[in-house]
């Protein structure tokens, strides 16, 4: 039996994954001997003359990314004979983080940032060259056998989520744990929203577990609205609080809040993970130091076209952590206090109480002694006003030395 051959050039081999949308095989390039992988997508897309017009676009556009943590588009096109539309792209042989998800959980520290530093990468590069993911996710990013990662999937998304008729037969943009809240409200993806869903990649590999379990688009974005995920340092010890808050910050609700670029993510982990705390001296992004339990009211948004429109109802939303020292300032050198200070701290306590009693118009004065933590009182009545502020600092200066 001769092999399937597509476009008179690929020969189709064992099949790597599938999906609603698509299904990937392996396959020969004949005309240069190499192996590569085809994604095949679904029948009912090929009917859809939008949608391959945009595909083809998009695919143009992706074709142009060459980096070493992005998967290569070598070829796309119309198959004549099945009436398939397919992609040709770079073959990694290894495993997709939602295989190594399966199989292990979730991963150490190190392994975790090696695999999300390289994705920053990637992303970073992308959106410099003006090109959104709008699908990032664990089944997106792949890690070859010599350890090298890379995203996959780029162009596909967007053409899928304009409107056409592949909306009229079920089809969802993304696996909706990865979408960033504007998405699942139905707002347009931006470069942040890929960052959220890297941040939610990263939430899972070093948790084993997604922030937000939902089942719909609605519940999803309810979730994320009236919801805070726990701190990552409150689910894995190896956690530093720093790196908790670098996540968490990737996950914000408002894009704004999150980090302007895949790379600023990248070094805001890479110091997490090392006890530094991320500051970029944005004002906007600026937080107050609160605990994991601090919240603050916002008003939920409406879904368009997934939640019903109503009264806006007040909804708990937990202010990141804000970094303790901002980026390359070294901290301040901490004096060992002497036993004198010390003891001047402990007069001092009797001293506002004379203020409060001052205050109060009472012309009672505290002298602490020297040898002990005992106090003597002696009440003293002042007609003059100076005459008492005088005796006052006086009996200040004789207690503080």
């Amino acid at each position: 039996m001769s092999a399937q051959l597509l476009a008179d050039r690929y020969e189709l081999g064992e099949r790597l994954g599938s999906g609603g949308m698509s299904t990937v095989v392996l396959a020969l390039d004949r005309r240069l001997e190499r192996h590569v992988a085809i994604k095949l997508l679904a029948e009912h897309l090929a009917d859809d003359r939008q949608f391959v017009a945009r595909f083809r676009r998009e695919a143009l556009s992706v074709a142009r990314l060459v980096h070493p943590n992005i998967v290569q588009v070598f070829d796309f096109g119309l198959d004549e004979h099945s009436g398939r539309q397919y992609i040709v792209m770079e073959y990694v042989q290894g495993q997709s983080c939602a295989e190594i998800l399966r199989e292990r959980g979730m991963l150490p520290v190190p392994e975790a940032l090696g695999i999300i530093s390289q994705a920053c990468r990637g992303l970073d590069y992308a959106h410099q060259g003006g090109v959104v993911h709008r699908d990032v996710k664990p089944g997106n990013l792949l890690r070859s056998d010599d350890g090298v990662v890379k995203l996959a999937d780029f162009g596909i998304a967007k053409a899928i989520s304009e409107e056409s008729s592949i909306t009229q037969v079920g089809s969802v943009l993304g696996t909706a744990a990865y979408l960033a809240p504007e998405q699942a409200t139905g707002q347009e993806a931006t470069a942040r929203s890929d960052i959220y869903g890297l941040g939610v990649v990263t939430y899972q590999l070093l948790s084993g577990r997604l922030p937000y379990e939902a089942a719909t688009l609605t519940e999803l974005a309810l979730k994320q609205q009236r919801e805070a995920p726990a701190l990552l340092d409150q689910l894995n010890p190896e956690v530093t609080p720093e790196l908790a808050a670098a996540v968490d910050r990737a996950l914000a609700l408002e894009p704004e809040d999150r980090y302007a670029t895949a790379e600023e993510l990248r070094q805001a982990l890479s110091d997490g993970a090392r006890g530094i705390a991320w500051s970029d001296g944005h004002e906007g992004a600026a937080r107050a130091t609160a605990p994991a339990t601090h919240a603050t009211s916002v008003a939920p948004r409406a879904a368009a076209g997934a939640i019903a429109a109503g009264p806006a109802t007040p909804v708990q939303r937990r202010q990141p952590i804000q970094p303790a020292q901002p980026r390359n300032q070294p901290p301040p050198a901490i004096v060992p206090p002497s036993q004198a200070p010390a003891r001047r701290r402990r007069r001092l306590g009797p001293l506002i109480v004379l203020l409060l009693a001052l205050a109060a118009g009472a012309a009672v004065i505290v002298i602490a002694t020297t040898s002990s933590n005992t106090v003597r009182l002696r009440q003293v009545v002042y007609p003059k006003v100076e005459r008492t502020v005088t005796e006052l600092q006086q009996l200040i200066r004789q207690n503080t030395r």
